[in-house]
């Protein structure tokens, strides 16, 4: 679903021009090659997200630059190392995408940069998102970018309403996604009711509950947790007790429905960052180190299928809130000692 129908001729003729200029930089630490891992369709020297965020940041003038540029570990007043905060609904700058302060080749190049980040099969059901939260692509969301593109640590992060994603090259060492990630949906209302109709995430729950279904009575017994957590409690606590029923409890095919679970969680996202969340896992032991719970004090239509539950383990987090509309907090990183704000 393009946006701007009219304009995709012309954008991918500035692109391919884009990926020319961005051929001459540096393509972050020499990881990236090839288009089709990144969802671009750029003619000539392959861009990536990476290159493309290189091009935007020297498109800026020196009064965008400061507006939305930043020192890597700059240091908000009231949000903290802004870099890696992560929240439901914000704006980590003050311009929006579509307005006036970025020209339209800016605009275009924010909107490549988001596609190439996300696996092409989803964009469709992340434009719906954005229309639904925000009125549309670029008109509620904002972007910045943090040390130098091209250099050794560099970011660029994009927040709006249900959305907080990134894009580093793999320049943040030791975590997936460059940092903490949120995504999520209100489809029609933001009480959406037991069946979620519309919402572009819901089948991830989906997914996970027929895993529950998989389960017998003294397995869902571990499985169910009374108390949903607070959402956004997504720190690694790696030496505490992590509710809900072990990986390692599960039968062959149950582990094999889990897997599967996995694998639609991270299926939106580009290839890159989908083998980077999965070598992280494999860092600390992989899947049979993660707990599954489902918590049961917030059961949409009290049917038992759980809106709110979560997979976790040493540095692991995937937290689903479907109760009343869909949130998710991710943080993932290689080692339990990392921490969410490092």
């Amino acid at each position: 679903m393009n946006p701007h129908p009219q304009d995709s001729v012309k954008r991918r003729e500035f692109l391919s021009t884009a990926s020319l200029i961005a051929a001459s930089g540096l393509s972050a630490s020499g990881l990236f090659s090839g288009s089709n891992a990144y969802g671009t369709s750029a003619v000539g020297p392959a861009a990536t997200p990476e290159t493309l965020v290189k091009t935007l940041f020297d498109s800026l003038s020196d009064s965008q630059r400061q507006s939305v540029c930043f020192d890597w570990d700059y240091i908000s007043k009231d949000r903290g190392l802004l870099r890696t905060r992560v929240a439901n609904n914000w704006n980590i700058t003050k311009p929006t995408i579509l307005s006036d302060f970025y020209t339209k080749d800016q605009k275009d190049l924010v909107q490549a940069i988001f596609e190439g980040i996300i696996d092409p099969s989803w964009h469709d059901r992340f434009y719906r998102q954005f229309k639904d939260d925000m009125g549309g692509w670029g008109k509620g969301q904002s972007l910045a970018i943090f040390g130098t593109p091209g250099s050794e640590r560099f970011e660029f992060v994009l927040t709006g309403r249900h959305s907080t994603l990134r894009c580093d090259g793999n320049t943040q060492k030791h975590v997936a996604f460059g940092g903490p990630i949120f995504y999520g949906h209100a489809a029609n209302s933001d009480d959406e009711g037991t069946d979620h109709p519309g919402n572009v995430f819901w089948e991830q729950a989906l997914a996970a509950n027929g895993v529950y279904q998989m389960l017998d009575g003294k397995q869902r017994k571990m499985a169910e947790v009374p108390e949903s957590p607070s959402e956004s409690a997504v720190a690694f606590r790696a030496s505490g007790v992590i509710p809900g029923i072990p990986v390692s409890e599960l039968a062959r095919d149950q582990r094999e429905g889990l897997d599967k679970v996995l694998a639609k969680l991270i299926e939106p996202f580009r290839t890159i960052d989908r083998q980077e969340a999965l070598a992280c896992l494999k860092a600390q032991g992989g899947l049979e180190k993660l707990y599954l719970a489902f918590y049961t004090d917030e059961d949409s239509g009290g049917d038992k299928v759980w809106d709110n539950w979560r997979l976790e383990g040493p540095s692991f987090v995937w937290h689903f809130r479907g109760y009343p509309h869909v949130h998710v907090w991710v943080n993932i990183a290689d080692d339990p000692n990392v921490a969410l704000n490092a």
